[in-house]
């Protein structure tokens, strides 16, 4: 897990490597070609190690879970332009069901990437990807919490996992709610929430929740904030200010710009990366820790959880320093 003393990968940002990329993604028979290629990477290393991608999508395709759509969906939702462009490989981004009946598959997949030499199954590395975050994230706050939101909690698999790492600490039960942008990502986590350990899932903008403010103690967003442009990240920020306890925890888990995994990616694979994450500019050269010291949190903290990926913490002043 070691980083390199550069700040950002060559690729990203104004270098001169980067904007050859971003040439060629904006080429659009290159563009459309670089899609097929990102989606069949995904695929192949899925269905290599067991993961049943299309297996998966049959069964979706087959259920009810369409059905569930117009409970979910808050019809009155304005949708920002940077989240109607395209996003993973689909025209639609995350505004389609072939995004979320992809969605689980795809994380498990990513997962794998992690740790390609270890021989590890899918469901250990998937384990392992969630329990460094969660190492860092109970590390930085012991205390109990009886609210959480998890924004941008897509198909759910974050939402699980880090309710279930807080609740095994504690007695208490903690009240959870899941909130995305996607009706179609909700749909599946309410399809999966067999057991309804999650008191909400809800569709909603994470930078205008609708949400009362100094309700949750911990907000999280996994792997969400390299899918924004800066301005949107920074609103986000705003929000979760407003809505966390005096005190509360603000857990970031996304790509480390640092990594020297991320840092030397060959050609190919950072130019199909890039081409499925619009973003990624604005993401790499974003100071994040800068951004949330401004806005007004304290204690930022940031640690790198795998080869990959990072965790940014930062708290909430609590009220006697207000």
């Amino acid at each position: 897990m070691t980083a390199t003393g550069t700040h950002k990968p060559a690729w990203a940002g104004d270098d001169f490597l980067s904007k050859v990329v971003n040439l060629l993604i904006q080429t659009k028979p290159l563009y459309a070609l670089m899609k097929r290629q990102a989606r069949q990477v995904l695929i192949k290393t899925a269905e290599k190690n067991g993961i049943p991608w299309r297996q998966s999508c049959v069964e979706f395709e087959a259920s009810d879970i369409k059905a569930l759509l117009p409970a979910i969906e808050n019809a009155t939702i304005t949708y920002p332009a940077y989240y109607q462009v395209p996003f993973h490989a689909y025209d639609a981004g995350n505004l389609c069901w072939q995004a979320a009946f992809e969605a689980e598959s795809a994380t498990y997949s990513m997962a794998l990437r992690v740790w390609p030499h270890e021989g590890l199954t899918w469901q250990a590395a998937q384990a392992r990807l969630r329990s460094t975050f969660h190492e860092v994230l109970g590390a930085y706050r012991p205390e109990p919490v009886t609210q959480l939101l998890d924004m941008g909690c897509s198909v759910g698999i974050s939402t699980f996992t880090t309710h279930r790492f807080l609740q095994q600490r504690q007695t208490a039960p903690i009240a959870t709610t899941g909130l995305d942008l996607s009706p179609y990502m909700l749909a599946v986590a309410q399809m999966r929430d067999t057991q309804n350990e999650i008191a909400q899932w809800r569709h909603a903008l994470a930078e205008d929740t609708g949400l009362p403010a100094a309700t949750y103690d911990v907000i999280m967003l996994q792997f969400v904030t390299h899918e924004l442009p800066r301005v949107a990240a920074r609103a986000i920020f705003q929000e979760v200010l407003r809505l966390l306890t005096p005190g509360g925890t603000l857990a970031i888990a996304d790509n480390n710009p640092k990594s020297e995994v991320i840092q030397k990616l060959p050609p190919v694979l950072f130019t199909l990366m890039k081409s499925t994450e619009p973003w990624s500019d604005d993401y790499y050269t974003f100071n994040i820790e800068a951004a949330l010291a401004e806005i007004g949190f304290q204690r930022i903290v940031t640690q790198e959880t795998d080869p990959r990926h990072r965790a940014i913490l930062a708290q909430k002043p609590p009220a006697d320093s207000e």
